[in-house]
């Protein structure tokens, strides 16, 4: 049974539209939005929290707020840019929905609150003297005191130092068992999106193009341009493979194809072309072949061969085998 149901919303700003969204979300599943700057990630978070006008139904626990306020949704959001306000300190910042809302136990959980997240040494600091990161967990440590039961996050590791965000997507899966949460993670990161998602959505020009579980949707893109936004290499027509398919493309992973110039190859499926261009970098090699003037990338270790392909235009032998090809 979905926990919170998004029937046929859409929503408008200028010349942009959310179109038509079905969604639903089960109690406790970490939930992630995936799409490009502009696909509507961003917009769809913020009608769910009651931020913009919209058509079509938001069911909560089978109840229907979607002309609810934003307060009385029980959802807590976190910008990207954590949006604190600057004329309070950290403490303040944290404890600001208790001018709306009364919490039980509100001193319990604003110790364990700011324990967990480890801010009882900042509580009287002025947010602009704060990190990235500080910022972000005083955002997220706000978030919660209002005692949401739906956590809303926008882009939460895109201000973050590279080198911190394993342990802060760590955290983020603490929290959201630590506070009995349902989470919805907006990013555009693919890394982001696998470690921490129990499902996907995948969003473009404001449409759902593909729902799931992560490891499906991120190996088994619905169509071309899924596949394409997941970086998916080598896509080509399955005629090239002479198959009979419904399927309209194939790809193939550059790290598994098997090359050679002299050597016979095994595999289901063998081409012959000619090397357009071959680069070294750091521990391989980045092979570009035409075949029946489709270019293939290639990714060979360089401890597995002598020197490179360097020869431009030099014949080449390509394979691979049918259970490493993905049907788009």
């Amino acid at each position: 049974m979905s926990y919170l149901n998004i029937e046929n919303l859409s929503s408008r700003v200028d010349d942009f539209l959310l179109d038509n969204i079905n969604l639903e979300i089960t109690k406790n599943e970490y939930f992630v939005l995936l799409g490009q700057s502009g696909s509507g990630k961003t917009r769809l978070l913020e009608t769910i929290a009651g931020l913009n006008e919209c058509t079509g139904n938001i069911f909560y626990r089978s109840k229907d707020i979607s002309k609810e306020s934003s307060e009385k949704r029980d959802v807590g959001f976190v910008y990207q840019d954590f949006a604190l306000f600057p004329n309070l300190n950290v403490e303040k910042n944290i404890r600001f929905s208790s001018k709306y809302k009364k919490n039980e136990n509100e001193s319990e959980l604003f110790d364990d609150i700011v324990d967990f997240l480890k801010l009882g040494h900042l509580l009287k600091r002025e947010t602009e003297d704060l990190s990235g990161g500080e910022k972000q967990r005083v955002a997220i440590a706000r978030a919660l005191y209002s005692q949401p039961k739906i956590l809303l996050l926008d882009e939460p590791l895109s201000a973050i130092d590279p080198t911190f965000r394993n342990s802060i997507m760590k955290s983020l899966k603490d929290i959201h068992k630590r506070y009995d949460l349902t989470t919805i993670h907006v990013t555009h990161n693919f890394r982001e999106a696998s470690y921490l998602a129990d499902k996907i959505a995948i969003i473009m020009d404001g449409k759902i193009q593909q729902i799931g579980n992560a490891e499906d949707v991120l190996n088994n893109p619905i169509n071309i341009n899924v596949a394409r936004f997941l970086g998916f290499k080598n896509i080509f027509p399955t005629s090239l493979l002479g198959l009979d398919s419904t399927n309209q493309f194939f790809s193939v992973d550059p790290n598994i194809i098997k090359v050679s110039t002299s050597k016979s190859i095994e595999a289901d499926y063998i081409f012959e072309g000619f090397l357009e261009e071959c680069m070294g970098v750091v521990d391989h090699y980045k092979l570009f072949v035409n075949i029946n003037s489709y270019q293939f990338f290639i990714k060979i270790l360089k401890r597995d061969y002598e020197g490179c392909y360097a020869d431009s235009k030099s014949i080449i032998k390509i394979g691979f085998d049918k259970k490493d090809i993905c049907l788009i």
